[in-house]
């Protein structure tokens, strides 16, 4: 990637020459959209095939009150993840966080298949979400670093499209090899599978610095540029999240000391992360930064909480789950498709409108399929449907929130995205956690408490359809 390729002009600025536009296999782009998929494809398939095993795991080793610190660790990981990764891309390009989180992905596979309690499957989980945090930021960064506006919506479609074979394949196995085996082996076989190409890749990237070189030249030096958060304010933000995580498993003195601790971490430190003005909606970028949290907290509870009720609770089997896994991811591709060729010319923040009601029907399907007369195949749906509303509005999003940035400041930018996707998803997750442990210790019946829980989805999701046109593109401050 050079910093000539940063640099096109948009659709409008073609003039009469009548000269097409680079589009994304053109010569200038080619190398970095290959590049990009792979990596995507990679992420793609280790995620899909691991995530419908955890609620297996968690059973398998009695720690299914801890699920939700199995789920969140990750995500707690991501935030630390997330912030380093930007900050390394603006200050020396995106190349070399991404190979270190590629190489970490394997790591975290060997942790978590050899996990002899639920604590080690923690500490794997964490160790994946730092790796995913780097890799994320890094890919988005340079998506933001390499390509002009236009064709953005386009290549973010394409990272989805990624997912689409990983999707097909990847929960269907893991489901089959987890009811056959193990869930261990499933951990196992996607360590070796992607063993090989990572390698392959970080060489790939290792020969080619000049990219990033001429790109780091254009910018600003660095003293110049804009301060970032110091790393420590991350980790301390990491570990609230963490707390807050393993708060709400319980309702005891030693839990609820945890959760407050985890909500003072993230109530001082948060706001040093984020865009001033993103938790009161302030126009423009900080509304788009809000936005990506309650969108991928939402999604993330659904997905995290209704295949646990299905499998522990319904008994649904795990390739069963697996497959609804297969049909969010692929509608989730499909859906950003659409947004990106067939709606391209449709306001972003209309779609994100759009986008948001179709989840919190989603949300509605999750709350009556949670009751024992209803099928569970009803709550099973709220996964893909949920999935479209994200593949609508999750690359508007994103398009949105580069819209609004400085060149110098896109790793800073999707650093802060990727911080408040986190912190939504812990968030989200934790009060849908608390509100289930708090109807079960009243009394209620497990699955009335999971419909309790599923209900306060539907605050986030009608509050992203009113907000949207407040991140608009020519919403300033």
């Amino acid at each position: 990637m050079t910093a000539e390729q940063a640099v096109h002009p948009s659709p409008n600025d073609s003039g009469d020459t009548g000269e097409a536009l680079p589009g994304l296999f053109s010569r200038q782009h080619a190398a970095a959209t290959l590049t990009f998929a792979t990596v995507m494809f990679l992420t793609g398939f280790a995620a899909l095939a691991v995530v419908p095993t955890l609620p297996t795991a968690a059973e398998d080793l009695d720690g299914v009150p801890l699920f939700p610190l199995v789920a969140g660790s990750f995500v707690a990981a991501s935030l630390l993840g997330g912030v380093l990764g930007g900050h390394w891309a603006d200050r020396s390009g995106a190349r070399r966080p991404l190979a270190l989180g590629m190489v970490l992905s394997v790591v975290t596979l060997l942790v978590s298949a050899s996990s002899l309690s639920i604590w080690q499957l923690v500490v794997g989980r964490f160790v994946d979400g730092l790796a995913a945090g780097m890799v994320a930021v890094s890919v988005t960064t340079a998506i933001g670093q390499s390509y002009p506006e236009y064709l953005r919506p386009r290549m973010l479609a394409m990272m989805s499209a990624s997912w689409i074979i990983p999707s097909l394949v990847g929960p269907p196995i893991a489901g089959v090899v987890a009811e056959a085996w193990s869930w261990r082996v499933v951990f196992y076989g996607l360590a070796a599978l992607t063993a090989l190409p990572a390698v392959a890749l970080v060489a790939v990237l290792r020969r080619a610095p000049a990219g990033d070189d001429a790109r780091a030249a254009d910018l600003p030096p660095a003293d110049e540029r804009a301060s970032r958060p110091p790393l420590l304010v991350a980790a301390l933000l990491s570990l609230g999240a963490a707390l807050g995580q393993y708060g709400v498993s319980g309702w005891d003195t030693r839990h609820l000391l945890f959760v407050a601790a985890g909500v003072a971490l993230l109530v001082v430190f948060a706001p040093r992360l984020l865009p001033a003005g993103t938790w009161r909606s302030a126009r423009g970028l900080p509304t788009a930064v809000l936005l990506r949290g309650l969108t991928s907290g939402t999604y993330f509870t659904v997905e995290a909480l209704v295949p646990l009720m299905l499998i522990t609770e319904r008994r649904v089997a795990a390739v069963t789950v697996g497959v609804a896994f297969t049909a969010s991811a692929v509608l989730w591709a499909v859906a950003s498709w659409v947004q990106g060729k067939l709606l391209q010319d449709v306001a972003r923040h209309r779609l994100v409108t759009v986008g948001a009601l179709v989840m919190a029907a989603s949300v509605v399907f999750a709350v009556v399929g949670s009751f024992s007369g209803v099928s569970p195949l009803l709550a099973m749906a709220a996964m893909p449907l949920a999935a479209i509303g994200m593949g609508m509005l999750d690359p508007c999003v994103t398009v949105l929130s580069l819209s609004h940035s400085a060149p110098d400041r896109l790793g800073h930018t999707t650093s802060a995205m990727q911080t408040n996707m986190n912190l939504g998803q812990v968030v989200v997750l934790a009060f849908a956690t608390a509100v289930l442990n708090a109807g079960l210790a009243a009394g209620a019946s497990r699955l009335g408490g999971y419909a309790i829980a599923f209900s306060l989805l539907l605050v986030p999701t009608l509050l992203v359809a009113v907000l949207a046109v407040r991140a608009r593109k020519d919403a300033n401050p």
